[in-house]
């Protein structure tokens, strides 16, 4: 835990686990459920986070989950992103996350970017980029599908390879691109990400 950067550190030691709701909980707990059992068997964790178009809230709670893996020490976990269509990981999901400490690499200037995302020193970097789900970066089977938009987990009923799937959905930050309150908009979404998912590792047992 102490290779991860000292800014990401001091944001997830102030994260408000306290303020979930008792209904937000009733979602978040079959999913701890879910990932305890494999914990418990010390067999491998695999969270594939799906949204529509993979650009933004599947990104935050992929990069947020493997990051939290590693704060906890919850072994054998990998966090994937997809969506039901490819677009881009958007600008603004990268802005967010260099905001509260994450480095951030480019690799290409492709309409679909790659990027690197670090959240500790000496761990490797998370590769960011929008994919489908039968993308071959992502896991084919024995994986746990979770539906971070209500637009995904409506229309898409079906996940291939998923071993179990749940709903944790978010609000959309698009919906203020181009206003003044985007910048704190894409920040309070990354940090309810966080958050929740904060609550669900801590409370695996290794």
């Amino acid at each position: 835990m102490n290779a991860i950067f000292p800014e990401i550190i001091k944001l997830i030691s102030s994260l408000p686990v306290d303020i979930i709701t008792l209904e937000r909980k009733k979602i978040l707990d079959p999913i701890i459920e879910a990932m305890q059992q494999k914990a418990s068997k010390q067999e491998a964790i695999r969270l594939n986070f799906i949204c529509t178009h993979n650009s933004r809230r599947s990104h935050l709670a992929q990069i947020w989950a493997q990051t939290l893996a590693y704060y906890f020490n919850i072994q054998k976990v990998n966090c994937y992103s997809a969506g039901t269509e490819a677009t881009a990981l958007f600008p603004s999901i990268v802005e967010t996350l260099q905001q509260t400490g994450f480095q951030i690499s480019r690799l290409s200037q492709a309409e679909n970017p790659v990027y690197t995302i670090k959240f500790a020193t000496n761990e490797p970097p998370i590769i960011g980029f929008s994919k489908t789900t039968e993308h071959p970066f992502n896991p084919k089977t024995a994986f746990i599908a979770v539906m971070t938009c209500s637009q995904a987990d409506e229309g898409c009923p079906f996940i291939s390879g998923a071993e179990r799937r749940f709903p944790l959905t978010y609000n959309d930050p698009k919906h203020y691109d181009n206003t003044p309150q985007a910048k704190e908009e894409y920040y309070q979404t990354s940090m309810l990400i966080a958050t929740e998912l904060h609550y669900v590792f801590s409370n695996i047992k290794a």
